[in-house]
């Protein structure tokens, strides 16, 4: 059987072409996504500053909520969800002499760590850096390039900065601004942070901690012994000792689990999506074939491994090429990653043989399922009428069809329905509601393309006696023109969606901006809550993340610190509470406000008490006194600055919003809209790459598939030239198919489009839209029309001029 399968490749190794390519871009793609996403869950710092210590000790840098649900009889079921901290708490001061006095302690270090930013005199940023005190220089160890250690007024810097001994800068903390000399350049530099070194006498004055946030222990006493003594378990040995870091000082990649479990959800879907009709169509043309060999004597068991031989075949050698093309797939979305700031910039692709064996095996499955599928009846049921089926396309399958169809449809539609699209689940959501739709356009994609195929033929067959001929083979061969139809439908449903609502959430962003800021002027920079001016119509922003309770679960959200002075000058559309601008950011300024997404999907009212976590991990209870909607690009939460300065580690303004004229030292000017969302941008970013990855894909996809059906109609075209058929009159008549084919896909896309860009617009903002970003939207039709008709006619073009009539 082997040897018969390698027969064959041999023998039709044009026809196994388009599967072995369909099999090397789902390798490619898969893997590719995978080692990305398995890159930055299994992510560690590359270096940290306490390589010297044998063990340290830190705060809690996360909030822990636990659960209790009586599940009946006696038996309770407990669930324990975490959320990271973006600060990290001061440690008591009385710990010190709890771990010195172990047994095998010979050393305890108290380490400080806080952000702060760094500006020239006239206030041009500098650099956004860690601070520390210069005892802890000693823990990884720090030692000095040029200059000296740094005394009162002076600080030593991280190479990366590009400063020198000398130069005068103004260090901006949450305490206020300091002047500073540089004293002295490290000659080591980590890749998480950058570090800075103030003198030990000023930690307090500059970072406005109470006691340290962890301590360094040398000696032989052992983790379990400090745990003991201390009473907690954040104890940390080995390469965990990075964990008693600042977490704001370590690489987040929080925000890139998403982007890339997002984007293996994409590929994964293209790619199964597209392989599995290039491998039908392939196994489709070699019915007839099998229906003979079941004629001469095969059995069927004999014709399954002759299909599982050949097609395991075609993919293991794809897998040979598609293996290594993931790995260069991983590092090129890698890069434009790292150049949005999606990720941190020492993020390396880790390439893991076992994540591509799992994406050679998808593939491998996923094709041999699919020549299964494809293959089933013409082996299964008599020769005689299997032979009958590959002249006349049976119409067998229709219930199994049409219910699938019906159960990804109304599974998509409940989507759209029920869950909020609004919310920051939004796109995920209407990604599955396409990838749906089009499972149910795929499995009736042979009775809508004989709908619409049917129509849009007779029409054709009023352009002469080649749109006759073209419209009757649209309408006989049914499952051809499904084959090539249906992934020019995945190529709008599955890329426009994205594209048009991703556009959408940018506008409705932008004009929120206009509003929240308009007549208004916007400053932005680095300043300390204290050196607001005392007049004036300003509202001063301190960015910041809050943790709320939801229902058990900690949830993290933007969040700002408001402190607002005089005259409303940010309109932020309050809509519950006391819904006037200039009262609702005063009751902002002394609780806690919500925008409307957030309060309604936890059932806060005002008037209600929410418990947040401040970074610092620090937890207290809020009243609920206004909620807003003109949230978009901005965040889900404000509370008082003077609390967020408090235990932000940061803790500074870095916008003002004012009317007129007003005294900022440090800060500087700036247009509205310039005022973006630094996350915001990266999701666009991320947004755009994904368009670009899986619109690339689905486009080679398209032509591949155009390719292999142009070239099982080999001896198709033959038999017209015979009956008299010019060439001439023969590529006029592949031309209208291909227009006939591409209408149908076009058609089938937008229907898709159409209903998920629908529901998640009204979701938006109430209003319902059909067409977004007509621009954007006709480009890509275009492009995709374009593209198919180009791949429907140039490969028919080509197997004409090799047909010989005899």
């Amino acid at each position: 059987m082997i040897r018969l399968a390698l027969a064959g490749l041999r023998s039709r190794l044009a026809a196994f072409l388009g599967t072995f390519v369909a099999a090397v871009l789902a390798v490619a793609l898969i893997g590719g996504a995978a080692l990305l996403l398995f890159s930055v869950l299994t992510a560690s710092p590359t270096t940290h500053r306490f390589d010297a210590a044998d063990l340290m000790v830190g705060g809690d840098r996360q909030v822990s909520l636990t659960t209790v649900k009586d599940k009946g009889k006696g038996k309770q079921k407990t669930k324990t969800k975490t959320e990271r901290l973006a600060g990290a708490p001061a440690l008591p001061a009385d710990w010190a002499g709890k771990v010195a006095a172990l047994p095998g302690v010979t050393k305890v270090s108290a380490d400080y760590a806080f952000p702060i930013a760094l500006t020239t005199m006239d206030g041009k940023p500098a650099g956004d850096a860690v601070g520390h005190g210069w005892a802890s220089a000693a823990l990884m160890p720090f030692t000095l390039q040029t200059g000296t250690a740094p005394a009162s007024g002076q600080i030593a810097v991280d190479p990366s900065l590009g400063l020198h001994p000398g130069d005068q800068l103004l260090m901006v903390s949450r305490t206020g601004s300091h002047r500073v000399v540089v004293s002295g350049v490290l000659a080591q530099r980590l890749d998480e942070q950058r570090a800075v070194f103030v003198a030990d006498s000023q930690v307090s004055a500059v970072s406005g901690l109470t006691g340290p946030t962890a301590y360094a222990i040398t000696g032989s006493a052992t983790a379990a012994s400090v745990k003991a003594a201390l009473g907690v378990d954040t104890v940390y040995e080995g390469q965990d000792k990075v964990r008693a870091d600042l977490p704001t000082a370590l690489p987040d990649y929080i925000g890139a689990i998403s982007i890339f479990g997002f984007v293996i959800g994409i590929t994964s879907f293209a790619t199964v999506f597209v392989l599995t009709g290039t491998v039908a169509l392939t196994v489709r043309q070699r019915l007839r074939e099998l229906a003979l060999l079941r004629a001469t004597g095969a059995t069927p068991r004999q014709l399954w491994r002759l299909l599982s031989a050949e097609t395991l075949f075609v993919t293991l050698v794809a897998a040979l090429v598609g293996g290594p093309l993931s790995v260069v797939a991983a590092e090129v979305i890698a890069a434009r990653f790292r150049t949005l700031g999606a990720v941190p910039p020492q993020f390396t692709v880790s390439v893991n043989v076992g994540v591509l064996l799992a994406a050679i095996a998808v593939t491998v499955l996923v094709a041999q399922l699919s020549a299964r599928v494809a293959a089933r009846r013409a082996i299964r049921i008599a020769p005689a009428q299997a032979l009958q089926e590959t002249l006349v396309e049976g119409r067998t399958g229709w219930v199994f069809r049409t219910l699938t169809a019906a159960i990804c449809a109304t599974g998509a539609l409940v989507i759209l329905a029920v869950v909020p699209l609004d919310g920051p689940f939004g796109m995920g959501m209407t990604f599955i509601s396409s990838a749906l739709l089009l499972s149910a356009v795929g499995a009736a994609g042979p009775l809508l393309v004989g709908l619409l195929g049917g129509l849009l033929s007779r029409l054709a067959g009023l352009t002469g006696i080649a749109g006759w001929l073209a419209g009757a083979f649209t309408r006989a061969e049914n499952r051809r023109v499904t084959s090539v139809a249906v992934p020019l439908a995945l190529m709008v449903a599955i890329n426009a969606p994205m594209l048009l609502n991703s556009a959408l959430s940018a506008d409705l962003a932008a004009a929120q901006e206009a509003r929240r800021t308009a007549s208004a002027s916007v400053a932005t920079g680095v300043l300390p809550l204290s050196a607001l001016p005392d007049d004036g119509d300003y509202a001063a922003l301190l960015p910041s993340r809050l943790i709320v309770d939801e229902g058990g679960k900690p949830e993290d959200y933007a969040a700002y610190g408001i402190q607002q002075h005089g005259k409303p000058v940010l309109d932020l559309g309050f809509t519950g509470g006391d819904s006037t601008a200039n009262t609702g950011l005063a009751a902002a300024s002394n609780g806690l406000a919500a925008s409307e997404y957030l309060a309604r999907a936890n059932g806060w009212q005002v008037g209600d008490t929410v418990r947040v976590w401040l970074p610092d991990g620090y937890a207290t209870e809020l009243k609920l006194t206004g909620v807003f909607a003109n949230n978009r690009g901005f965040g889900e939460l404000l509370a008082p600055a003077d609390l967020i300065a408090a235990h932000d580690p940061r803790g500074v303004v870095t916008s003002v919003v004012f009317h007129g004229s007003l005294a900022l030292d440090g800060m500087h000017v700036v247009p509205p809209q310039a005022e973006a969302s630094g996350d915001a941008d990266e999701r666009q970013g991320a947004w755009e790459i994904m368009i670009a990855v899986s619109l690339g894909f689905t486009a080679i996809a398209v032509v591949n598939t155009f390719a292999v059906a142009a070239a099982a109609r080999r001896a198709q075209l033959a038999q017209l030239r015979l009956l008299g058929a010019t060439p001439g009159q023969i590529r006029r008549m592949t031309a209208r198919e291909a227009v006939l084919t591409v209408a149908v896909g076009l058609t089938l896309g937008i229907a898709v489009t159409t209903v998920v860009v629908a529901a998640f617009s009204s979701a938006q903002d109430g209003t319902l839209r059909l067409i977004v970003d007509p621009a954007a939207y006709g480009g890509l039709l275009a492009v995709v029309g374009l593209l198919g008709l180009a791949a429907g006619t140039l490969p028919a073009r080509l197997v004409l001029r090799s047909v010989r009539p005899i």
